[in-house]
């Protein structure tokens, strides 16, 4: 399996309060385990709910939330406490220089707004380089939309568009509570929020120009 079709897993040490919903998110031999220093601490809770042994592909970090790991037998990347990159965005670096196009981000939301808004500003960069992104908190699940059409489908108890960077015009929702036709969702004015998709149906989303921030919250969050 080459790594255009595996996924690059990236666990960060975000709290997870709801292991069983995030863990329903891993694949299998699919998927490329990334530990950045205190994501770690997810392994075994991950593990339990998956009912299944999820490998240290690779681990990297300055390991000031975890330990070091002493004479591992898997690949680790020390990074120094002075640097420019986070943890997280250092994965996502790297796991790029692999070759990887899939990405799923576990860990990386929550706590800290500072790293919070930095590793959602991963999504957008992946975004930008053709690759595929999902995070996944314990309230929902968030990914980029631009020009290609976006579903959300009614499972989830709301839908929401935020305008992260730049302009976005040319803004379609179909199938919603709240439709849209060719709006500009601005910076400045986030009102796309908690819309609903229309029973029986799926709702769609594009945007024409510039990028949005879809966030499919999950019922019972």
């Amino acid at each position: 399996m080459t790594t255009e079709t595996r996924r690059a897993v990236i666990i960060g040490a975000a709290a997870i309060g709801n292991y069983g919903r995030v863990a329903s998110y891993l694949q299998t031999d699919a998927d490329f385990c990334i530990y950045c220093d205190g994501g770690l601490h997810h392994q075994r809770e991950l593990e339990a709910c998956c009912g299944r042994s999820l490998q240290r592909h690779l681990v990297v970090g300055d390991f000031d939330s975890h330990p070091a790991p002493k004479e591992p037998d898997y690949p680790v990347i020390t990074l120094p406490r002075k640097k420019d990159d986070t943890d997280t965005w250092f994965a996502v670096k790297e796991a790029l220089r692999r070759g990887f196009t899939r990405f799923l981000l576990l860990g990386v939301a929550g706590q800290r707004l500072d790293h919070t808004m930095a590793n959602l500003s991963i999504l957008l960069h992946l975004h930008n380089r053709g690759a595929s992104a999902l995070l996944v908190d314990d309230f929902s699940e968030m990914e980029v939309v631009g020009k290609k059409p976006v579903q959300v489908t009614a499972d989830f108890a709301y839908f929401s568009l935020l305008n992260i960077s730049g302009e976005a015009k040319g803004v379609t929702i179909r199938n919603a509570q709240y439709p849209l036709d060719g709006a500009e969702i601005s910076c400045t004015y986030q009102y796309a929020v908690s819309n609903q998709v229309l029973p029986g149906t799926v709702a769609e989303i594009t945007v024409e120009q510039g990028n949005l921030l879809l966030l499919r919250v999950f019922s019972n969050s």
